[in-house]
This record gives structure tokens, C-alpha cells and sequence, in this order.
């Protein structure tokens, strides 16, 4: 009989006087002195940041948490319309949208940036590496992630705003650089305008940070859940579900029916 593998945690445990997480005492060590960012910086790398880190991670974590009414805070508004005693899934629901067209394209971005650049010490020609990079997708008819924006045009103001506070802390190395080279050359490989959006600049700057793009996408979850809190909140003060769905259902069944309103043929 083969011998069962040891299960094992060193992110928390508990005793019956205090609860350790990542080696700090929560009560002593955590709570009262380290912030909500700093805390998810912890559970990521199992240490806290110091001052630069702190403020870069910061900077990245708040990026996501509200955009709107995006899909992911429609889908938790009426999934809170229909089952109203259960903020967790309608929050859940919202974040089951992450995906590769919405937030979690930087999961993808962060995967193009660290497999393309497994050694940031020897970045090498930076330009000529963007260009394979570029004509790798576009040959395997794959959508190059990290760059344009259906609304921000001509540029996402997120980006920039993000490269300034990675450039102040001194974190705008390698990963940076090959980001805004991949924006450049798509650019110019699909004659178009495509600048570095949020999730690009959120998975260059977590790579400066050696935060493993598999994970990457979590920092955009973390963020988003706080944003769907708070539309669950206004939906139960303001709700307008029922609104949405009433419009959807008249607009999407308009042609089954008669001018007075009788059922179509």
C-alpha cells in the first residue's frame, strides 16, 4: 500500500491563544498596522512589503476594483434580483466573468511578458524580442493581450499613471520596457493605435514585483470583489435589475409581436 503523502500549509494556523499567518501573529502583528494591499502582498509572497513595494502593489490593486457597469457588476446585480439572501453568489457570480476578454487578460499579458523574458537580468534587444512576440500571435491568429481599449482611446489613462508610480519606486525595469515594446510593435505590425491598457501595465508591473503570472489574474479578483460589494449595496438601496430585465426581454422579443401588442405569428 503506497504510503500517503503528508498534507501540509504554511500559510496559517491556530492555536487556542492566537492564530499565525504567514508567520506574524495576526493580532500582534497584523491587525492595526498592515493595510488591506499589504496583507494581499503577504499572501502572495509570504513576506510584507517594504515602503516601494507598498505603494506599487497599492497602486496596481485599486486599479480594478470599480469600472462601472461592466458585465461582472450587471451579472452580480441580477443574480442578487433573484436570489437576494445571498450576497457571496451574486459577488461570485460577478467574478466568475474574469476572463481573457475582461480583467483576466492580464493572466495572458503577465504569461507573454515572463515566458518571453524568463531572465529580466538579460533582457538582450528588448525591440527585436517584441517583434517575435507580436508576429508569434499574429501568425497563431491570437489576440496580442495587454494592449488598446474599446473606450479609453487614444489611450488608457490607467497605464501611464501606473508606469509614473513604478518609474518613482524604481520598478520600471525590463518587463515594463518589453510591455510598451509589444504595444509598439503590434502598433506598427497591425497599423493601428494599440497603447498599453490596465491589465498590461497591472501584468508588467507585477512581474517587476516576481509575482508568477499564473496568480496574476488574482490581484485583478481581489479588487473586483470589493468593486461588486458595493454594487450590491447600491442595488439594494437603488435597485434597477428588475429595470434591465424588463428592458431586455421587451427589446429582444419586440419582433415575436404585433403592433398592439398581441402575439406574433
Amino acid at each position: 500500500m503506497a504510503k500517503r503523502k503528508q498534507l501540509r500549509t504554511d500559510i496559517s494556523w491556530s492555536t487556542e491563544e492566537s492564530i499565525t499567518v504567514q508567520g506574524l501573529d495576526l493580532c500582534k502583528d497584523i491587525m492595526g498596522k498592515v493595510s488591506l494591499g499589504d496583507m494581499a502582498f503577504l499572501e502572495l509572497t509570504g513576506r510584507l512589503p517594504d515602503e516601494r513595494e507598498s505603494r506599487l502593489f497599492n497602486a496596481m490593486a485599486v486599479i480594478l476594483v470599480e469600472h462601472g457597469m461592466t458585465p461582472s457588476a450587471i451579472v452580480t446585480r441580477m443574480t442578487l434580483c433573484g436570489a437576494p439572501e445571498a450576497m457571496q453568489a451574486a459577488v461570485a457570480a460577478g467574478l466568475c466573468g474574469l476572463g481573457s476578454v475582461f480583467v483576466g487578460s492580464m493572466e495572458n499579458a503577465a504569461r507573454m511578458l515572463q515566458e518571453g523574458l524568463p531572465d529580466p537580468a538579460s533582457p538582450g534587444d528588448i525591440g527585436a524580442l517584441a517583434a517575435r512576440i507580436v508576429d508569434a500571435h499574429v501568425a497563431g491568429k491570437r489576440t496580442v493581450p495587454g494592449i488598446g481599449h474599446h473606450i479609453h482611446k487614444p489611450q488608457d489613462p490607467r497605464a501611464p499613471r501606473l508606469f509614473e508610480i513604478a518609474r518613482e519606486n524604481g520598478f520600471d525595469g525590463p518587463y515594463v520596457a518589453l510591455m510598451n515594446a509589444v504595444a509598439e510593435a503590434a502598433g506598427k505590425r497591425l497599423g493601428k493605435n494599440l497603447p498599453v491598457n490596465a491589465t498590461g501595465a497591472i501584468a508588467a508591473v507585477a512581474s517587476e514585483l516576481a509575482i508568477p503570472w499564473r496568480v496574476v489574474r488574482g490581484i485583478g479578483v481581489m479588487s473586483r470583489a470589493i468593486g461588486l460589494v458595493a454594487h450590491v449595496l447600491e442595488e439594494l438601496r437603488n435597485p434597477m435589475a428588475r429595470d434591465i430585465k424588463a428592458w431586455v426581454e421587451e427589446e429582444a422579443t419586440a419582433h415575436a409581436r404585433t403592433a398592439d401588442g398581441g402575439a406574433g405569428v
